[in-house]
């Protein structure tokens, strides 16, 4: 269906039981659904959205990324992030590390599957990961399998400069209890995000797209009013209007929304919750 609508990716997510302020639905395996996915379709691509660094060895990991590129025939989009609900790793016996050595070992970890999937070897010590291969074994068929970059702060943005092909703005921050809010939605903050990334970047900050995922979608003419949406995220009514994490309102609305935030922030990849519901903002922008 997903490809049908026009949609270019599909993405699952790394969740395991129900994290405080998580959705509560079933927690799969990230990879395995989307081999039958890529079966299923001609050009799909397709990626976890995105894997939780603390729950994977980085080594193990590209084995797994080469190993599913090869079985999708070169269909997938690697999503990488630091991780966060401390609930989930209390659950599995294996506590979380603070944010700072969280993202020091996501940016080690970064390093050691990077060059596994496009050399097939490393040799790293680092703080947190020493990793030496000579060979990992097998090969992805992408020369350069893409990494989606996901997260809000500064030293994240900072790796997503370095390593990402795809950025994707999230707009979520931590609570002190470790579960997510909507404390980044504003158009500034989000801005001021991507001239971090670009600083970052530097030369290949070109290559980079830039991405924003999606928390809310409703098309139409039974679309609720921005007043109702500010409640519900405990925001301004005009940070909910503008940001680009909540697209919603008239068909002809939204598209000239997501227009403007290309033209303002470059983002031109839109993750959504609802493929059927947002799939007339996806033929409209097909034919532009």
């Amino acid at each position: 269906m997903v490809e049908s609508l026009g949609y270019d990716e599909l993405y699952t997510y790394d969740h395991i039981g129900v994290a405080p302020g998580a959705d509560s639905g079933l927690k799969i395996d990230p990879f395995l659904p989307l081999v039958v996915a890529a079966a299923a379709t001609e050009r799909l691509r397709v990626g976890p959205l995105v894997l939780n660094n603390e729950f994977h060895h980085p080594a193990l990991l590209a084995r797994t990324a080469a190993t599913f590129d090869r079985l999708t025939g070169g269909r997938l989009v690697l999503g990488l992030g630091t991780g966060y609900a401390e609930a989930e790793h209390d659950w599995i016996g294996s506590p979380i590390r603070p944010p700072g050595p969280r993202v020091a070992r996501f940016g080690e970890s970064l390093a050691i599957v990077r060059s596994l999937l496009d050399t097939g070897s490393v040799g790293y010590d680092g703080e947190h990961e020493s990793v030496h291969l000579d060979t990992l074994g097998v090969r992805p068929v992408q020369a350069h399998v893409p990494f989606l970059i996901g997260g809000h702060g500064r030293r994240v943005v900072g790796l997503g400069g370095r390593y990402a092909d795809i950025f994707q703005f999230t707009g979520l921050t931590e609570n002190e209890d470790g579960t997510p809010s909507a404390g980044g939605f504003a158009l500034d903050q989000v801005s001021e995000r991507s001239t971090w990334l670009s600083d970052a970047a530097g030369d290949r900050d070109a290559e980079i797209e830039r991405s924003a995922l999606v928390q809310f979608t409703s098309v139409g003419p039974d679309a609720p009013p921005a007043s109702e949406l500010a409640e519900r995220f405990k925001l301004p009514e005009d940070v909910v209007a503008h940001t680009p994490f909540a697209v919603f309102g008239p068909l002809e609305q939204v598209v000239d929304k997501l227009e403007r935030l290309r033209e303002q922030l470059g983002i031109s990849h839109f993750v959504v919750r609802d493929p059927k519901g947002f799939a007339p903002v996806v033929e409209a922008l097909a034919g532009r």
